[in-house]
């Protein structure tokens, strides 16, 4: 059943840049595991079709078993792991059949910041609140999101996106994207300008 507050699918059938913009400040809710932890998406990379070489659904790589859910219906959850360790979290967009999607890297914890803590570093363990889920593989650890997520609609429990402070333009910043070799200058990272909770400053 779909979350009340939740972002609509047509939020997320549009233009993938736009997306990832608009997606800072929103509210990202789960209940995986069966505690509820929430934070507002401060950073965002998008990751634009077929046409953007490092794109998962580039042109060279096609639709695999691996990425089959950014080939989905806009609004679902695209969820891999890299390095054989970390999960990543993505909000597919655009339209069905296109692979496009937009990587959640990083949120200002909410609420549960001791379950979160509790995830990340172990019972008893203290952090800053700011390396609860600065990064994609930290935030997924947080939020207890794995495989099992993959293709999950983003409307509904026990994952789901809700709308938030709305970002002024001049408060967005944008770069290139990290952690990759291709494309990597396109200026499709986003950011809310001057937060601590980024996985990496801007320069």
């Amino acid at each position: 059943m779909r979350q009340r507050n939740s972002l609509r699918r047509d939020f997320y059938e549009r233009d993938t840049e736009k997306v990832a913009r608009d997606l800072l400040g929103t509210i990202l809710i789960s209940t995986v595991g069966g505690h509820r932890v929430s934070g507002r998406i401060v950073e965002t990379e998008a990751y634009i079709g077929p046409h953007d070489p490092a794109s998962h659904g580039a042109e060279r790589v096609g639709k695999t078993k691996r990425n089959t859910s950014m080939f989905g219906p806009p609004g679902i959850a695209y969820v891999y792991r890299i390095y054989g360790v970390h999960w990543c979290l993505n909000a597919v967009t655009h339209e069905e059949d296109y692979p496009a999607a937009v990587l959640i890297r990083a949120v200002e914890p909410i609420s549960g910041a001791d379950v979160m803590m509790q995830r990340r570093f172990g019972k008893g363990a203290h952090a800053r609140p700011r390396d609860l889920a600065s990064g994609p593989g930290k935030l997924a650890q947080a939020f207890a999101i794995d495989g099992a997520c993959d293709g999950h609609a983003l409307d509904r429990a026990p994952l789901w996106i809700e709308p938030g402070e709305r970002i002024r333009p001049r408060d967005v910043v944008a770069g290139p994207r990290i952690g990759i070799t291709k494309a990597a200058d396109w200026p499709l990272r986003f950011c809310i300008r001057n937060c601590e909770y980024l996985s990496r400053r801007h320069p």
